[in-house]
């Protein structure tokens, strides 16, 4: 586990937040497909109600962040742009904070994405704010780590 202090990096971009979250967005959709297939054989033609659908979606989109956020501080979106997030705690967010940070993103998505645009103002989004995490831009990291690895 690397231990990145967050006062030493500096936040993430918008921009790549949001492309790291069009890059995870194309991941979730391929296994939500693949969990709705698993369950479709146990089924046996008997309606599903519409809330227990969304409940699941919400699950397995949970697990998928929460599972990447606590075990690596990245999903494979934010590996690729080279962002992570830390706790305002230190390390990685505890499932707890993964829970509230994923409750706050969606609250923020639901206010017409205000959430995420209040990063062009400041260095936090709202879930940033509300679960004391944050996103830090660790391109310099991987740039130097590179250099050391040549020679």
């Amino acid at each position: 586990m690397l231990d990145y202090r967050h006062d030493n990096y500096p936040s993430a971009s918008l921009f790549k937040q949001l492309a790291a979250m069009v890059y995870d967005s194309l991941l979730i959709f391929a296994i939500i497909f693949v969990a709705v297939g698993i369950t479709i054989p146990f089924n046996k033609g008997v309606a599903i109600n519409p809330a227990l659908v969304y409940i699941f979606f919400v699950v397995v989109i949970f697990i998928f962040y929460g599972w990447f956020w606590n075990r690596s501080g990245q999903t494979l979106g934010m590996r690729a742009w080279k962002i992570q997030i830390v706790s305002e705690f230190g390390g990685y967010p505890s499932w707890s904070i993964c829970f509230l940070r994923l409750f706050f993103a969606m609250f923020s998505l639901a206010c017409f994405g205000l959430g995420y645009w209040w990063r062009l103002f400041k260095p936090y989004t709202w879930h940033d704010r509300f679960s004391q995490t944050k996103v830090i831009d660790i391109s310099t990291v991987a740039a130097e780590k590179e250099s050391t690895d040549k020679t």
